[in-house]
C-alpha cells in the first residue's frame, strides 16, 4: 500500500479516536496504533500545524479536540454548472447539443 495512503489511514484513525475522547495516554495510543511514541508526537505535532487544536485532557485521559474540526481528505466529486462542462469540453458540449438538435429537428423537404 502507498506510504502516503497509509499515513493518511492513520490520521484519520487518530482523528476518530480523538473524537470519541478514547485516545488513552501518549504511550497507550502509540502501542494501538503500533508506532513509537516519538512517532506519535511528530503526528500529533503535524496535526496541529496542520490547525488542530489537539490538547490532551487529564480529565478524560486523552487527545481531546478543544474546538470543534473536521478533518477531509481525499477526492470528492462536484456537479458541474453548463459554463464548467464547456470549459472542460473546449465547447464539445455544445456541439454534441446542436448535433442531437438538428437530428431531432431535421425536416426533409420533397421536390
Amino acid at each position: 500500500m502507498n506510504k502516503l495512503l497509509q499515513h493518511i489511514q492513520l490520521i484519520e484513525r487518530v482523528d476518530q479516536l480523538i473524537r470519541l475522547k478514547a485516545t488513552g495516554s501518549p504511550h497507550d495510543l502509540a502501542r494501538r496504533l503500533a508506532i513509537s511514541e516519538a512517532s506519535l508526537y511528530r503526528l500529533i505535532d503535524t496535526l496541529r500545524e496542520m490547525g488542530a487544536p489537539i490538547e490532551f485532557s487529564f480529565c478524560y485521559q486523552s487527545y481531546i479536540y478543544s474546538s470543534e474540526v473536521k478533518f477531509i481528505c481525499g477526492f470528492f466529486l462536484k456537479e458541474l454548472s453548463n459554463k464548467e462542462i464547456q470549459i472542460v469540453n473546449g465547447g464539445f458540449y455544445n456541439l454534441a447539443f446542436l448535433l442531437d438538435f438538428n437530428k431531432t429537428n431535421f425536416r426533409t423537404v420533397k421536390i
